[in-house]
């Protein structure tokens, strides 16, 4: 492994990273979690060839360092920190690390989520329940807590929380992944306001589907499916104009709100048989 990807405080949060380089240290940085595969990697790779400077979040760090040394991120360019969202301890520890190695980002995604379907029935999907709550909504606000209180003080950044379509209504079978993004999104809006004379903005995007892992095995259509590179490449320019809200793609967006329309009668006999998010493996 290069210089660049060197192992570098290991000891504050599992870190694989570069120390800035002269060349980039003037670069913006982006902090983004999740950033192993799929949407986070396909956002790094957008920032990465806009010339930003990467902090990379993810639990398979040395993948993730792979990955960006085969890109070519040297020179300062990348750093890579091995964290858990969904341990606070984890996630602050990489974020504090983060600011001591390259400094206060620009941008915070919180990107870092799972999707597992639950039957409430079933005593053992009350663990996947808190599981997906402890990734994709305390993991959340632990990404952005670290960093609120500097940008306050510099007045400027940017938060970004990915939430989901699958946030606007409730799916048979997928109540743990619905409700949490459902959640991500009245997060997102509470810290919007109570960020607004602070100079710090607060994005909130809702993919539609994404042919990613988490989407691999869905046993039901999904239409306007769009590749992780063709949702970053929207997603970065919605971050980029500070939008608050953004379903991602628009028609999506049309789809979704149809769908919040339709009478709850309506709606349950529309999707009482569709296929159902497969439970985890055990």
């Amino acid at each position: 492994m290069s210089r660049a990807l060197s192992t570098a405080a290991a000891d504050a949060a599992g870190g694989v990273g570069a120390s800035g380089a002269a060349g980039a240290a003037d670069a913006p940085l982006v902090f983004i979690t999740g950033a192993s595969s799929g949407i986070g990697q396909a956002l790094a790779a957008g920032y990465a060839r806009a010339g930003w400077r990467l902090a990379l979040v993810a639990r398979r760090a040395a993948e993730t360092s792979a990955w960006a040394e085969a890109q070519g991120l040297q020179g300062g360019r990348c750093a890579v920190y091995a964290a858990d969202v969904a341990q606070v301890d984890s996630i602050v520890a990489a974020a504090r690390c983060c600011l001591a190695q390259q400094g206060l980002p620009d941008v915070v995604i919180a990107n870092a989520g799972i999707s597992v379907g639950i039957d409430s029935a079933e005593r053992a999907d009350l663990e996947v329940l808190r599981d997906t709550f402890a990734t994709n909504n305390l993991g959340m606000a632990a990404t952005f807590h670290p960093f609120i209180e500097a940008m306050r003080a510099r007045r400027a950044g940017t938060l970004v929380g990915i939430a989901s379509v699958a946030a606007i209504r409730g799916l048979p079978g997928h109540g743990a992944y619905c409700a949490s993004k459902a959640a991500v999104v009245a997060y997102c809006e509470s810290l919007r306001g109570e960020l607004r004379a602070s100079g710090v903005a607060v994005v909130t995007l809702l993919p539609g589907y994404v042919a990613t892992p988490l989407t691999a095995r869905n046993p039901y259509p999904m239409p306007f499916l769009l590749t992780p590179e063709q949702f970053a490449a929207r997603a970065i320019n919605a971050i980029g104009a500070r939008r608050s809200y953004a379903v991602i793609p628009w028609p999506m967006a049309i789809a979704a709100r149809l769908l919040r329309l339709l009478p709850n009668a309506l709606f349950d006999r529309i999707f009482a048989g569709r296929p159902r998010k497969p439970r985890r493996r055990r």
